[in-house]
C-alpha cells in the first residue's frame, strides 16, 4: 500500500513538473518580448530628443508616434500569430486518415496505432503523430505542422523585423557603454551584466539598458538563422526532417511550395493573421514530383 502511495506520489509530482517545463519557455519568452517592447518605447518617449523649437517639437511628436504604431504593431502580430500557432492543432487528432486507401509513403505507427500519411511522424515530445511535421519548437512547446505552419513564420518573420529595429534603437545604449573605449569594465558589462550587477559594479539600470541590448543582439541572430533557413526550406517545398535527409520529393516550384504553404493569399496573408489564406490541400494527400529517395 505504501508503496502504491509513492509510485503515485511520484508520478503525480512528475505530471506537474512536465506540465511547467512544457509552459516555462512561453512565459520566458512572453516576459522577453514584453520587456524588449518596454525599454524599446522607453527609448523612444523618454530618452528621444527634447527640442525648444515648437515646429521641431511637432516633428519629433509625429515620428515618436509612428516609432511607437510600427512598434506595437510588430508586437501584435508577434503575440497573435503565437497565439493561433499554439491554438491550432498540428496533429491528427480529428482527421480522417480512411481517404482514397494507403498509398506510396504511408507508414504505421505504433505508438498511434495508425496508418499515418506521407510527411507525417510522430512526435514523442508531443506523444501524437503530427501532419507535414517540420520539427517540435522547443520554444513553444508545440509541433511545426500543415496547420499551423503560416502562423509559426508569420511570427518568425515579426520577432525578427522587431529584433532588428530593436538592436538599432538600442545602438546609443552601446554607444553610451563604450563611450570610453575597449575597457574591462565596459566589455564586462556587454558579456556579463549579470555578474556586473552582483559585484556591485553597475547599478540596475545601466544592467536592466544592457542586458536588454544583449538580449536583443543574441536574440535577432537567433531568429534569423531560424527565419532565413525556414524561408530556404519553403521555396525548396521542404521539411525540416526532408532537407535532413535531401529529399525533394513534393517540389512544386517557387509560386507553387508558396501556395501550398501559405495558401492562395501569399503574398499578402503574413500582414496580419486575419487575412484568410488556409493552406493548400488536406495534409494527408501531396503530389509527388520527385525522387522518394535520400540524396537523390
Amino acid at each position: 500500500m505504501a508503496k502504491e502511495n509513492i509510485t503515485r506520489i511520484a508520478s503525480d509530482v512528475f505530471c506537474r513538473v512536465d506540465k511547467v517545463c512544457r509552459y516555462l519557455p512561453i512565459v520566458l519568452n512572453t516576459l522577453l518580448v514584453f520587456s524588449i517592447t518596454g525599454e524599446v518605447s522607453y527609448l523612444v518617449v523618454v530618452e528621444g530628443p527634447l527640442l525648444t523649437d515648437p515646429r521641431k517639437t511637432e516633428w519629433s511628436s509625429m515620428w515618436k508616434s509612428i516609432h511607437l504604431v510600427a512598434q506595437y504593431f510588430m508586437l501584435g502580430n508577434i503575440c497573435w500569430n503565437a497565439s493561433l500557432f499554439l491554438k491550432t492543432n498540428p496533429s491528427i487528432q480529428g482527421v480522417f486518415l480512411g481517404g482514397e486507401g494507403i498509398g506510396q509513403g504511408w507508414r504505421y505507427c505504433y505508438s498511434c496505432e495508425a496508418h499515418t500519411p506521407p510527411r507525417c511522424s510522430h512526435c514523442y515530445d508531443c506523444k501524437v503523430c503530427v501532419l507535414r511535421r517540420d520539427h517540435h519548437c522547443v520554444f513553444f512547446g508545440q509541433c511545426v505542422g500543415f496547420r499551423n505552419y503560416r502562423f509559426f513564420l508569420s511570427c518568425l518573420l515579426f520577432m525578427w523585423a522587431g529584433l532588428l529595429y530593436a538592436v538599432v534603437m538600442n545602438a546609443e545604449v552601446f554607444l553610451v557603454i563604450l563611450k570610453e573605449g575597449l575597457t574591462v569594465h565596459s566589455v564586462l558589462l556587454l558579456l556579463i551584466p549579470w555578474i556586473m550587477l552582483v559585484s556591485g559594479q553597475v547599478s540596475a539600470r545601466a544592467f536592466a539598458f544592457a542586458f536588454i541590448a544583449d538580449t536583443c543582439v543574441v536574440g535577432l541572430l537567433l531568429v534569423s538563422s531560424f527565419l532565413f533557413f525556414h524561408v530556404f526550406l519553403l521555396l525548396r517545398g521542404q521539411t525540416t526532417r526532408e532537407w535532413y535527409s535531401s529529399r525533394r520529393p513534393y517540389s512544386l516550384g517557387l509560386l507553387g511550395n508558396l501556395r501550398h504553404a501559405l495558401g492562395p493569399r501569399w503574398y499578402v496573408c503574413w500582414l496580419c493573421p486575419l487575412i484568410s489564406s488556409p493552406p493548400s490541400g488536406d495534409g494527408i494527400n501531396f503530389q509527388v514530383t520527385g525522387s522518394m529517395e535520400p540524396g537523390q
